[in-house]
């Protein structure tokens, strides 16, 4: 079984997560459904569950900050919000790469925190049964695995199914809080 496009491709443009009404009536509507938000790191595709997004935005100004992890960027001011901003290349330990008009920031939602994540590409919002989700498997190098939840299995590739709530460690997430009032 396939995943079907729900919306046109979103690399060119800013895409904002339905309310969470809506998402959750068309989950139920729509039987088991999940959304996923798939993106592009490093020449492969990730996923996030839709229910986590709360906008994509372009990357602007980031505001750096002393005593951090390399991997946390700073912080942005969205609409009045002070966000964190995490690098998922530097997160993971992959190689760098140049931004450029596809990068993006998906705004996510972490344990009643928001929180901001850059992307090389948003691709596409995707509906997948959860029979296309399967467990990492155990044995596969690379990514620590508590960052995936899962791979969901496509026509012609594999997308890693993050888990946001383990980006950040409990000493980051304190020390964001403590330099972010």
């Amino acid at each position: 079984m396939s995943a079907t496009l729900t919306e046109p491709k979103a690399a060119q443009k800013d895409v904002k997560a339905p309310a969470d009404g809506a998402a959750q009536g068309e989950r139920t509507a729509a039987g088991n459904l999940s959304q996923i938000v798939s993106f592009r790191l490093a020449n492969e595709e990730y996923g996030v569950d839709i229910m986590r997004v709360q906008e994509i935005i372009l990357l602007g100004q980031i505001t750096k900050m002393p005593e951090v992890p390399s991997y946390i960027c700073g912080l942005i001011n969205l609409r009045g919000h002070v966000i964190p901003i995490v690098d998922l290349r530097k997160r993971f330990g992959l190689s760098s790469h140049e931004n450029n008009e596809h990068t993006r920031i998906i705004v996510v939602n972490v344990a009643n925190k928001t929180i901001g994540m850059i992307v090389d590409a948003v691709d596409e919002v995707l509906r997948v049964n959860p029979n296309q989700i399967e467990p990492p498997p155990s044995s596969v190098a690379g990514i620590d695995h508590r960052y995936i939840t899962g791979l969901v299995k496509l026509e012609d590739k594999l997308l890693i199914l993050l888990s946001v709530e383990n980006l950040l460690s409990d000493e980051d997430k304190s020390r964001l809080a403590v330099n972010n009032g």
